[in-house]
């Protein structure tokens, strides 16, 4: 009988008999399938139909490289588990370190005997993660998803997709498990590294950008997590989602639909993550509802690792390992990874009458159908690649321009750029100062695998920031110190950081995360914490380096935004005056008293924020403080004040914003959209039309200039503000972006066009709609700065 807990297979024991009157049961918005996955679903057996459903991870071993794997690893033989095909191979490449070659030789002799060692001959679809680039040994490393938000450039992220996609189809693997479109919600979240923006529309233009890069080499991508998994509680992972309706809609659900819609997504795997108490890996509303109802996607759905058996043993909703399968089979989760586990109790559960063959078949179908759509089911495995380089020149080309363009410069008193002034004697301080691993997120392969792998060389090129700094400051004397981990208390190098620093004419201290998964890191899976304060004693190591009174550039090199107020001088405030070469950070101003200026607390001269920048971020951010590249990056993610804050969104409502009714104050150390450069601009004339009706294109204009000394590229920002609606609305709303490259004294006037339906929201009636009434429209270097101001009216 079915359980309780299963209202879905109650329903569907209800109507049976009409459901066997047809082939399989066509979700709304589904493409009907070809003849030839027809004629393969009749002739299957239900052992090989359920073969079909599941993945196995044939090289895992001892290896301990995802979460829980070590306890949920599949007792089953990979022979046996073959017996009758196989859905998915599971991290061929990306489990430990092997040649790409000799891999490549293994799978595709694999192949082969899937074609002709099983009955139907159906080859594995190999799967990887790539969020970082190709997780395998020698592969090219981009930077983290952060600092793709952070460049604010779309086409430059669907380049790097491409370049991905090209090495893992070179080794054939047809899925990737990537990118991240969950919407940063409480930087205290592990994994916000992994994430792209703050920002829904943000997230959703460049991750969409990353689909169709990777899409285009005939990789199938895959959105993580659908949905709500970084809206959980205190920002703990795989914790309870309490979100509210209106926030699902409006601010988590908006990338997803973007990257299915205009991305045309292949693939989506489940958040683990329970919303008011319904775990999303057993939810028809979500997995069925809208994103095959609604949307209309017609691809596979693949379950996060180990996520059906989570039912039964984290979320309590299933009794044992078939119901658990029950459970997410009807909901519309279609292929269980990374190897058999519950999906393996299937076939017995038709046979018995518990599962209805119809939804063993509706899945089958898909997978089917995304094996013919790969051309999997007609390929040839004769010849397998043998001169293969995964980190090539235009890779790395591609890596380092990332990095240049997400390093954001947060403050700035004149010491930079260092120029043809360069000091003759540097000191390059810090965790990070001369550590390839801290350029790079928990899900590269050198954080992820190879931490596993003491002494084993990462294979690709990873200069240091040390190693940068020598590079692009030839004639300069530099000396590298540690002066503290990134974890711990020991403070015994500090005295030696404090002596360099003091010898030094400049001290360039690098400070911030190290990645990994599970308490092997500061940030990453798992690494959830309770504060944003740096790790371990780094501030103290700053604030000893600071007092000497040496010149200090901060370079943070983080995977989460962390409290840097004691770092960073006050903002002058919101007026868009804020951007330009040291008037950011002038101590005091002329008609200050002496006094004041002489109890302002010594700070770095200049803060520099990168998110793991990649193979090629040391370089990227040696040639940003010479001043060969000018600093163009944009916070993704505001910079928060305290952990007490949090959680904290610049699409906050006024009640979420600072207040008279509270002591507490919300408000960022540095906004959303915030980031300074060389030289400054100048937004003027913005203009809208008097009134656009609801489902019609907004049009808008403004004028940019570069009113500084350099060539420089601008992150033009439009935002916008629903003056009186019908539910409260965020103070500021990101409407459009664009990147604009202006030589010194130049101008040029930047279009945005966008459907007004970008200012549709969730109404009382629970219907996503345009409301009429004003809206308030500026441009400004950051989300809180209204350089020039228009408004309309929607009819």
């Amino acid at each position: 009988m079915p359980s309780r807990a299963d209202p879905v297979e109650r329903a569907i024991a209800d109507d049976e008999e009409n459901e066997k009157e047809t082939t399989m049961s066509q979700s709304p918005g589904e493409a009907r399938h070809s003849p030839r996955v027809d004629a393969l679903l009749a002739e299957m057996t239900l052992d090989e139909k359920q073969a079909q459903l599941v993945g196995f991870w044939v090289d895992q071993g001892d290896e301990v490289v995802a979460p829980m794997a070590g306890e949920k690893q599949s007792s089953t033989r990979y022979d046996e588990a073959t017996a009758h095909g196989i859905g998915h191979l599971t991290r061929v490449y990306g489990t430990r370190p092997v040649d790409p070659a000799e891999r490549a030789a293994w799978l595709w002799a694999e192949q082969r005997r899937l074609q002709t060692e099983t009955r139907l001959g159906i080859p594995a679809l190999v799967h990887e993660e790539c969020l970082t680039g190709l997780a395998a040994w020698k592969a090219a490393t981009f930077p983290t998803p952060l600092a793709w938000g952070a460049s604010f450039d779309p086409d430059l992220v669907e380049e790097v997709g491409r370049a991905i996609g090209s090495s893992m189809r070179t080794l054939g693997v047809h899925q990737g498990l990537a990118p991240v479109l969950d919407v940063i919600r409480d930087p205290r979240w592990g994994r916000v590294d992994e994430c792209i923006a703050e920002d829904p529309l943000l997230v959703g233009r460049v991750g969409t950008a990353y689909v169709r890069g990777l899409q285009s080499e005939g990789v199938h991508a895959t959105l993580k997590h659908f949905v709500g998994y970084s809206a959980s509680r205190a920002g703990r992972n795989h914790a309870p989602v309490s979100a509210g309706r209106r926030e699902i809609e409006d601010v988590l659900l908006p990338p997803f639909e973007m990257a299915v819609g205009e991305g045309g997504v292949r693939s989506v795997m489940n958040s683990y993550a329970d919303i008011d108490g319904v775990p999303v890996t057993a939810d028809a509303h979500y997995l069925t509802e809208i994103l095959r109802g609604r949307w209309g996607f017609d691809g596979v759905v693949v379950s996060d690792y180990f996520a059906v058996d989570f039912l039964r043993t984290m979320h309590r909703v299933a009794a044992d390992k078939a119901e658990a399968a029950r459970l997410a089979l009807t909901a519309g989760l279609d292929v269980e990874l990374p190897s058999p586990d519950a999906y393996l109790t299937l076939a017995a559960q038709v046979r018995d009458g518990r599962l209805s063959e119809v939804h063993l078949d509706r899945a089958v179908a898909r997978v089917l159908s995304q094996k013919e759509e790969l051309g999997l089911l007609d390929a040839d495995f004769t010849s397998p690649p043998a001169d293969i380089d995964l980190d090539p020149a235009e890779h790395r080309e591609l890596a380092r321009r990332l990095a240049e363009e997400s390093v954001v410069l947060l403050s700035n008193d004149g010491v930079l750029p260092l120029g043809g002034s360069a000091p003759s004697r540097i000191a390059v301080i810090g965790p990070n100062a001369d550590s390839a691993d801290a350029l790079m997120g928990c899900y590269s392969f050198v954080n992820h695998v190879l931490a596993h792998h003491p002494g084993t060389p990462a294979g690709i090129a990873l200069p240091t920031v040390a190693d940068a700094v020598r590079d692009e400051f030839p004639l300069a004397e530099v000396t590298t110190t540690l002066g503290c981990d990134v974890e711990g208390a020991d403070r015994s190098g500090i005295p030696d950081a404090v002596q360099a620093a003091r010898a030094a004419d400049l001290a360039i201290v690098v400070v911030g995360d190290r990645a990994g998964l599970f308490g092997r890191g500061t940030v990453g899976e798992g690494n959830d914490v309770d504060d944003l304060e740096l790790p371990g004693i780094q501030r103290e190591l700053v604030e000893s380096i600071v007092a000497t009174g040496t010149p200090v550039v901060l370079i943070a090199m983080t995977g989460r935004p962390y409290e840097l107020d004691w770092a960073l001088p006050e903002r002058a405030g919101a007026t868009g005056t804020m951007v330009g070469l040291g008037a950011v950070n002038a101590p005091a101003s002329a008609n200050a008293p002496a006094s004041a200026a002489a109890a302002a607390p010594r700070r770095p001269a200049a803060v520099v924020q990168t998110f793991f920048p990649g193979e090629e971020g040391a370089p990227a951010l040696a040639a940003l403080l010479s001043g060969r590249v000018v600093p163009s990056g944009r916070l993704p993610v505001s910079l928060p004040r305290s952990a007490g804050a949090q959680p904290y969104s610049y699409l906050h409502a006024v009640l979420g914003g600072r207040t008279d009714v509270t002591s507490a104050d919300p408000t960022p150390v540095r906004p959303f959209g915030f980031g300074l450069s060389y030289t400054t601009f100048a937004h003027e004339e913005l203009t809208v039309p008097a009134s656009v009706a609801a489902g019609e294109t907004l049009h808008a204009t403004v004028r940019v200039r570069n009113t500084g000394p350099v060539a420089a590229t601008d992150v033009v920002q439009l935002y916008a503000h629903d003056e009186v609606a019908s539910v409260a609305r965020p103070v500021a709303q990101l409407l459009d972006f664009r990147r604009v490259a202006l030589l010194p004294g130049t101008e040029a006037v930047v279009r945005f066009e966008m459907p007004i339906d970008r200012l549709a929201f969730t109404g009382l009636d629970g219907v996503k709609r345009v409301e009429p009434g004003t809206i308030r429209l500026w441009v400004g270097g950051a989300c809180d700065e209204e350089e020039t101001v228009a408004r309309l009216e929607i009819v």
